[in-house]
C-alpha cells in the first residue's frame, strides 16, 4: 500500500522507569498515503528493561537500531516544535495517534513533526478499569481511589516530557483526558485538551442547528457516560454547543451490548448495534456524533454512510497538534487548540 522509503531516526534518553514502545510501521495504514515520497521521522524512543533500568541500545525493528548520539539528541530536543506525547490506555492507541501525526504532517514530502513519546503499559489496566462498562458499587469506589494514583503517574510523565525538551504536550487517550485539569496543573507548556480541540473544529465548521433549537447539538458516545461528560461537556458548552448523551436504555440495551459483541468477535452484531446507537442520537437532532472510545473506533467499515455524521476526537487532536507545530505558535502558553 505504501511503496516509498521511510527513514526513521530514534535516540534513547535517560528517564525514570518509563517504557516507550515503538513497533514497526504497521502494514495496514489507516490513512491515504502518497506512494511516491520518503518520510523522515524524528523521534525519541524511551526504553527500559524489565527492572526499569534503561538499556544501552535495543533493536526496534528488523531494519533499525536505537543508538545513543548526544549531538543528534540535543538537536532534536532543542527544536521549538517538538511534541511531547503521554501514551494512551494502550500502546496500540498511542501508535494509531503517532501514525496520524507522522503521515498527516508529511503529506507533501516534508519532514514529520518531531516528537518524544512517554508510554507506560503498566498503567493500562488501571486506566481501562476507570472506563469499565460493568462496575459494582465497590469497584466504583475503588476506581475513585485509584484515579488519584493514576493522575500522579500521568503528571510525573508530563513533567518528564517538559524536562526532556518538549514544547507542547498532548495526551491521545479518551480516558485520561477526563483528568486533564489535574494532570496539567502547573504545566508551563501548551497542553492540548482533546475536547477543546474537537470543540474548536466544530465551531470553525459553522454548523446550523437542526429543528427549532437555538443551539447546535453534538452527540457523544463513549463506554461510560462519566468519561464522555468529563471530557466534552464543558469544552463544547463553552463554544455554545449542547451536548447530548445516550439515555440509560440506549446505554444498557444498545451501546454496552455493542462493545460486548465486539469483545466476543461478533463484528456484525457490534456494527448493527452501533448503527442503532448513532441513529438514536441523530433522531434527537444532533449534527455530529463523537465516537469517544477506543472500542467504538473502526467498528463500522470506512464506506459506511453513517460515518459521515461521526467524528473521531483523535483526528482533531492530531490536526491541532500539527497546526501548532507547523505555524510557529510555539510561544503560546497552556491550552491552545
Amino acid at each position: 500500500m505504501f511503496d516509498g522509503g521511510m527513514t526513521m531516526c530514534f535516540h534513547t534518553v535517560n528517564c525514570p522507569q518509563i517504557l516507550g514502545n515503538i513497533s514497526k510501521n504497521r502494514s495496514r495504514s489507516r490513512t491515504k498515503l502518497n506512494p511516491c515520497f520518503a518520510v523522515k521521522v524524528c523521534s525519541i524512543l524511551l526504553q527500559s528493561d524489565e527492572s526499569g533500568n534503561l538499556s544501552e541500545s535495543k533493536k526496534i525493528s528488523s531494519s533499525y537500531s536505537a543508538q545513543v548520539k548526544p549531538q543528534a539528541q540535543n538537536s532534536l530536543l532543542s527544536r521549538a516544535n517538538t511534541v511531547g506525547i503521554i501514551g494512551g490506555v494502550s500502546v496500540l492507541s498511542t501508535l494509531i495517534f503517532l501514525e496520524k501525526l507522522v503521515w498527516w504532517s508529511s503529506r507533501n514530502g516534508e519532514e514529520s513533526v518531531p516528537f518524544v513519546v512517554c508510554s507506560d503499559p503498566s498503567i493500562d489496566g488501571a486506566l481501562a478499569s476507570q472506563a469499565s462498562i460493568h462496575s459494582s458499587f465497590d469497584e466504583t469506589a475503588q476506581n475513585e481511589a485509584n484515579h488519584e494514583a493514576i493522575v500522579r503517574n500521568l503528571r510525573h510523565k508530563r513533567v518528564f516530557l517538559e524536562q526532556s525538551g518538549a514544547s507542547c504536550i498532548v495526551m491521545p487517550c479518551y480516558i485520561s483526558n477526563a483528568w486533564h485539569e489535574q494532570i496539567s496543573e502547573g504545566c508551563s507548556l501548551p497542553f492540548f485538551h482533546i475536547g477543546e480541540c474537537v470543540a474548536k473544529e466544530l465551531k470553525e465548521a459553522k454548523l446550523k442547528p437542526h429543528g427549532t433549537g437555538s443551539n447546535v447539538r453534538i452527540g457523544v458516545l463513549a463506554a461510560t457516560e462519566t468519561i464522555a461528560a468529563a471530557s466534552y461537556r464543558d469544552q463544547l458548552g463553552n463554544q455554545g454547543f449542547e451536548v447530548v448523551l445516550p439515555d440509560k436504555a440506549t446505554m444498557e440495551h444498545i451501546l454496552i451490548p455493542a462493545i460486548e459483541s465486539l469483545n466476543k468477535r461478533d463484528t456484525e452484531g457490534a456494527q448493527n448495534l452501533l448503527r442503532i446507537a448513532i441513529q438514536v442520537l441523530l433522531i434527537r437532532a444532533v449534527n455530529v456524533v463523537i465516537l469517544a472510545s477506543d472500542e467504538l473506533q473502526n467498528i463500522l467499515p470506512r464506506e459506511d454512510p453513517l460515518l459521515k455524521k461521526c467524528m473521531d476526537p483523535m483526528d482533531a487532536l492530531a490536526r491541532s497538534t500539527i497546526k501548532w507545530a507547523k505555524t510557529g505558535k510555539q510561544g503560546m502558553q497552556k491550552n491552545t487548540c
